[in-house]
């Protein structure tokens, strides 16, 4: 039996596109997405369950825009601060869309192979690749109306007559699942006459037909392409959405997790050290189906934590929080969580649903919208609308709380905030927005008229750099954040996969117990991750901890031995600790 990693590959592939394709030569398809890859000259054959991360793994996300200069390009100014201000504390940088787009700042890609020209070029996205591991976005279920596979589409030629999802106006598509409220067929004028197009987001944002091979091994180049220029982790963008069955949801299906395991098969052949990271702000149990046998995604996004933290630090409860964490399974050797609490995006309500009631969720809306957040909306099959997503600074979401308002506490949740997302299990990624503490951004709503602009806010350097270096809220928060990652980063009971147990303290403390799987003789690490959610002082009982005999604990953030208040450690508002247990 051959088993070089050329025949582990064609084996893999074919099981993939026997799913996939069923009426196709498979091994044809095979052979030319070998061919595409050049995998037919260099092969690996990868390492299941490896963890390509640790405790030091930390992601930054940011437009390529994000931070300007006057008369540079953009990708130079960000990276600039990035090596001058988080080299050595960050190990990776997700750079949104950073090609030529018609709409939704990136996600609407007119050409997939090209950097759009007012950021920079392709050698300016190889040089942050060499200093930070990168990652980009795969928009894999659709692209522009603008795109020259929509002009051809739309002039019946190839390539593009045959690659978008084409559909019948008087079907019935009540049961598909979607994000918005748009109607979901788009009427294009074509040589041939009237067509209607599918269009899950926008009818800017053509959904590409995954049904036709072609439009897959389209995709295979672009892979190809991004891997020369230095991509390190590829994110699917809206991949839950890509395979479309009239009648059915058409969301997770079978065939889009095969398409998720193709490509992670076709990665990793390529380069071993090469991730996947699935976007899908969906529910919980869909979400982690994701992680398949540890097979498709290497990274899912926690989407659930966004909403369960910011309702557990503005409510002063974390019931929810804790309930949640207790259901989560721990993440297979070889797969983590994407842990991150502020995007681009809004904060997605969909992957709280069963987790806080109607009554938390419409609470939460409510006091958002007191600090200045819009309200995105999705359409249900009955015709209702749901709030969708919450667009919003998370800055400016930790202005009030439920039962004290404008208390004078926004800092110090915000911070709570990060320092609880920083210990938790998983890869932790901090958007620029919430390092730099930036507020809403309404003039920016006002310009676009989109919702999500708010939280998109473009720095001029020369006033980012003013306000770091003075007495601000900004130069307060990025300074404490940096130095909750630096002392994160030291300690191997972070580690994105090592044990997690959540502590029972009442409902106004979040603990959890973090620790190192033993390999050796040497003791785990043990930390103790204790978080006051409310704006009380709190005082926790220190028997209640449960504490092994023969240690001491010591505070990691001043180094002290942890000597309780007759028996009880005091945390002040919104404070937090972190406790590493030590051997006498």
């Amino acid at each position: 039996m051959d088993s070089t990693p050329q025949a582990h590959l064609r084996q893999r592939l074919l099981t993939h596109l026997q799913v996939m394709y069923p009426e196709w030569d498979q091994a044809q398809l095979a052979e030319e997405i070998i061919a595409l890859m050049y995998l037919d000259q260099r092969c690996f054959r990868p390492e299941s369950h490896r963890n390509l991360w640790d405790e030091s793994s930390v992601m930054v996300i940011s437009y390529g825009d994000s931070i300007l200069r006057e008369g540079e390009w953009p990708l130079h100014t960000l990276h600039d601060f990035l090596r001058k201000e988080l080299k050595g504390l960050i190990s990776g940088v997700h750079i949104l869309p950073f090609y030529p787009y018609s709409s939704d700042d990136g996600f609407s890609v007119i050409n997939y192979v090209e950097v759009n020209p007012s950021l920079g070029e392709w050698q300016d996205i190889s040089a942050i690749a060499r200093d930070f591991d990168l990652m980009a976005d795969l928009v894999i279920n659709h692209c522009s109306s603008r795109s020259q596979w929509f002009e051809n589409f739309k002039q019946r030629k190839s390539p593009g007559i045959d690659y978008f999802v084409e559909a019948d106006p008087s079907l019935d598509y009540s049961a598909v699942v979607r994000p918005r409220t748009s109607p979901l067929l788009a009427e294009v004028q074509t040589l041939d006459g009237k067509r209607h197009v599918w269009c899950t987001f926008s009818h800017d944002q053509v959904d590409v037909n995954f049904q036709n091979p072609q439009v897959l091994l389209e995709f295979i180049r672009i892979v190809r392409h991004y891997l020369d220029q230095g991509v390190k982790i590829f994110r699917l963008d809206a991949v839950a959405f890509l395979w479309k069955v009239p009648g059915t949801t058409c969301l997770n299906l079978d065939e889009t997790h095969e398409a998720v395991r193709l490509l992670r098969t076709v990665i990793e052949h390529a380069a071993p050290d090469a991730i996947l990271i699935t976007e899908t702000n969906i529910p919980l149990r869909e979400n982690l189906a994701y992680f398949g046998n540890a097979n498709e995604a290497h990274l899912v996004y926690n989407f659930s934590l966004p909403p369960l933290l910011l309702n557990t630090l503005v409510s002063g409860s974390c019931r929810a929080l804790k309930s949640w964490m207790m259901g989560m399974p721990a993440a297979q050797d070889g797969t983590t969580y994407f842990n991150f609490i502020a995007s681009h995006d809004g904060i997605g309500l969909r992957p709280a649903e069963g987790l806080l009631s109607d009554e938390e969720l419409a609470a939460l809306v409510a006091l958002m919208q007191q600090s200045g957040g819009r309200i995105s909306w999705r359409a249900l099959g009955s015709g209702e609308n749901r709030p969708y997503e919450i667009n919003i600074s998370l800055f400016d979401a930790m202005r009030r709380s439920m039962s004290g308002g404008e208390d004078g506490f926004q800092e110090a949740r915000f911070l709570c905030a990060h320092a609880l997302m920083l210990a938790i299990q998983g890869l932790p990624a901090f958007y620029i927005h919430s390092l730099l503490a930036t507020e809403n951004d309404e003039n920016k709503v006002l310009h676009t008229s989109h919702n999500r602009s708010i939280n998109r806010h473009q720095w001029q350097l020369d006033s980012l750099e003013e306000k770091l270096n003075s007495d601000t809220h900004h130069r307060r928060i990025f300074a404490e954040l940096k130095q909750l990652i630096a002392l994160r980063s030291k300690q191997p009971a972070f580690h994105p996969n090592a044990s997690q147990y959540p502590l029972h303290l009442g409902d106004s403390v979040f603990g959890i117990r973090r620790e190192t799987r033993s390999r050796d003789e040497r003791a785990p690490q043990i930390v103790l991750a204790l978080y006051n959610v409310t704006g009380e002082v709190q005082r926790i009982p220190m028997a209640e901890l449960n504490l092994e005999e023969g240690q001491h604990w010591r505070d990691l953030f001043t180094g002290a031995d942890v000597v309780g208040d007759e028996g009880y450690l005091r945390l002040p508002a919104y404070a937090y600790c972190w406790l590493e247990a030590r051997s006498n």
